[in-house]
């Protein structure tokens, strides 16, 4: 029962991805993808699940962002936007391990949420600078896509710690209760 939990939570989370998407002005950033990656970390005891849940939960909901969502923007069906959103999920995923694997605690997730939004932010404004011409390729001009890339690291913050307390906190409060859907905890 708590693997079918964690698993239905994780693919909710995933699914928030697309309403998100769907509204007129969504706030940019705010996702559960550094959650989804913390969580699974956290409470998925197998190795295998742990990489293999939450990596195939950004996956399915990317196809669909990139391919129904946001199609005008890709030439033709698009399997991976960017490698380094995937890496920041997969750092995110050690430190969620690192931080989350012996005790889930309030504190530790709340510091684990913070951490992701920060690993998300280095790598994915690092990525830009790499990759785009919009920046020289000198300290300065890594230093000036990071200072436009501020903005919205708020809103990583803030989607973060808002998922990370519904995953977490329906999980916990799901395995406290005696009855989880009906079935009598064993």
């Amino acid at each position: 029962m708590k693997i079918r939990l964690a698993i239905a939570l994780m693919f909710l989370a995933a699914f928030t991805r697309l309403g998100l998407n769907l509204l007129p002005h969504p706030p940019y950033n705010f996702s559960p993808i550094g959650a989804m990656a913390l969580f699974g970390a956290a409470y998925f005891s197998r190795q295998a699940l742990t990489l293999a849940i939450p990596f195939l939960a950004l996956f399915f909901s990317d196809l669909i962002l990139n391919n129904v969502i946001y199609q005008q923007y890709y030439p033709s069906f698009t399997l991976i936007t960017s490698w380094w959103i995937y890496a920041a999920f997969g750092i995110v995923m050690v430190v969620g391990w690192w931080m989350l694997s012996r005790k889930v605690a309030p504190l530790r997730v709340v510091a684990a949420s913070l951490s992701a939004s920060l690993i998300f932010f280095l790598v994915t404004n690092f990525s830009v600078w790499f990759e785009g011409a919009m920046y020289p390729k000198t300290a300065a001009g890594l230093m000036a896509c990071y200072t436009a890339g501020l903005p919205f690291l708020k809103n990583t913050v803030m989607g973060d710690l808002f998922f990370s307390g519904v995953l977490f906190g329906t999980y916990e409060w799901a395995m406290r209760g005696k009855w989880l859907m009906g079935v009598e905890k064993s």
